[in-house]
């Protein structure tokens, strides 16, 4: 069992830039829940939503997988389906829990661990891809031959779900939904000084995009069909098809 997040409940005197440390490897579960709105409708239709595009004896890549949950969701989905897992991330605390997490729950399931930088990692032969909360943080210049590389990876009929904080698309738009985040966030528990303390840290580190912005990326990449399927306040997460 996860760990209540308290990361940022003492004050500090210079706020780091944020990190997927092991403190924060403790407390992911909690500090998610509570900071992402819709988080676990997203978790848990992602199984779904890979069902319907996965095809036998191809592979599923969780890029920027974090604790797994979103490998989880789709495994119990496909059950004893030919499917190969590829979980990718470049925080060796966050993916070794994965891996302890994933161990004990997926026995037998065909399981591949990569300590890598997404960008570095070919995909190949999927027909399931996950980018859940992983894309904005990957520096923007490289973020369309990331997807140009899922892509080409992707076998016909395969799909990308990506899932994102967005700006709005325009400013009253963003600070209506910046605002009913905070909101969120603090009815979750959160004080001032943590909402704030972690904005800060996190300021440099994820820059997010508009969802017109991805849509035109996922565009320029080559899918052929990109929905909006979840929205929640100024979260959501699109189904790209090839």
């Amino acid at each position: 069992m996860s760990k209540s997040d308290r990361i940022y409940a003492e004050s500090r005197s210079f706020v780091v830039d944020f990190t997927f440390d092991r403190a924060v490897a403790e407390v992911f579960p909690d500090m998610i829940r509570r900071s992402v709105p819709g988080y676990e409708t997203v978790i848990s239709t992602l199984g779904v939503l890979a069902q319907s595009h996965f095809r036998p004896a191809t592979r599923v890549y969780d890029l920027g997988c974090s604790l797994g949950a979103a490998t989880l969701s789709v495994h119990r989905c496909l059950g004893d389906a030919d499917a190969h897992y590829v979980l990718v991330d470049n925080a060796s605390a966050m993916l070794g829990r994965c891996r302890e997490h994933l161990d004990r729950l997926m026995p037998g399931a065909s399981v591949e661990y990569r300590e890598a930088d997404i960008r570095a990692v070919p995909v190949e032969n999927a027909s399931v891809v996950i980018l859940n909360f992983t894309i904005q943080f990957v520096p923007p210049g490289d973020r369309l031959a990331l997807l140009e590389n899922i892509h080409a990876g992707l076998v016909p009929g395969g799909c990308l779900i990506l899932s994102e904080k967005v700006l709005g698309e325009d400013p009253g738009e963003d600070r209506c939904f910046s605002d009913l985040h905070l909101r969120f966030k603090a009815a979750n528990g959160y004080s001032d000084l943590e909402i704030s303390q972690k904005r800060s840290a996190l300021e440099r580190v994820l820059r997010p995009d508009s969802l017109a912005q991805h849509q035109e990326r996922l565009s320029r990449a080559g899918f052929a069909s990109i929905r909006t399927w979840f929205r929640c306040l100024n979260f959501v997460s699109l189904l790209a098809v090839k």
